[in-house]
């Protein structure tokens, strides 16, 4: 099965936020550029995604719409969202559906949000997906009780919701082995 690696919001935007902490940034960077080297070297299609939006940090005029910092990307297609899913209004299906992809690698920012929305919807249309939660990056959040979540307590939630429902969650390596890695979990 042809897979594809989806590296989702992984852009400046985010710096410009209120809660952009730098505390998990370079363990990320590390992953997310292994998976997207790996990907390259195994002929993998990459796939970026930005998110964008009319004002602030992702806005297109904000200049901020672009690669993450020191993250080194040459995709094979770029796609722009405007909702959680990178599958809605993007055209990123058309083009998934003309290259015979049947299988996503789900990595980028923010790991609840558009990572964890784009995986589900992808599953729920029949793609088989790994989710590479140590390609993830999110960021601390309080609930409406005051209660402080760490970016490792999301991770683990999100993980926890989608293995084995949305997706296997996966190492890069393992992601990167694709079918065999597959019929081993």
């Amino acid at each position: 099965m042809s897979a594809a690696l989806l590296v989702i919001d992984a852009q400046e935007s985010f710096r410009h936020r209120p809660y952009f902490s730098d505390a998990d940034l370079p363990p990320y960077i590390e992953r997310q550029q292994a998976l997207i080297d790996g990907a390259v070297a195994r002929g993998i299609p990459v796939l970026q995604i930005f998110h964008t939006d009319d004002a602030g940090a992702f806005a297109e005029a904000s200049g901020f719409v672009t690669t993450l910092a020191p993250l080194r990307i040459v995709p094979d297609a770029v796609f722009k969202k405007r909702r959680h899913s990178a599958l809605v209004g993007t055209g990123l299906d058309v083009w998934l559906t003309r290259h015979g992809i049947g299988r996503l690698i789900i990595s980028g920012i923010r790991t609840e949000q558009c990572c964890e929305t784009t995986t589900r919807h992808a599953s729920d249309l029949g793609y088989a997906v790994d989710f590479v939660s140590e390609a993830t990056l999110t960021f601390a959040m309080t609930d409406a009780g005051g209660c402080v979540h760490s970016a490792a307590e999301i991770r683990a939630r999100t993980e926890l919701v989608l293995a084995g429902r949305f997706a296997r969650i996966a190492s890069v390596e393992a992601a990167l082995a694709g079918e065999a890695a597959r019929a081993a979990a």
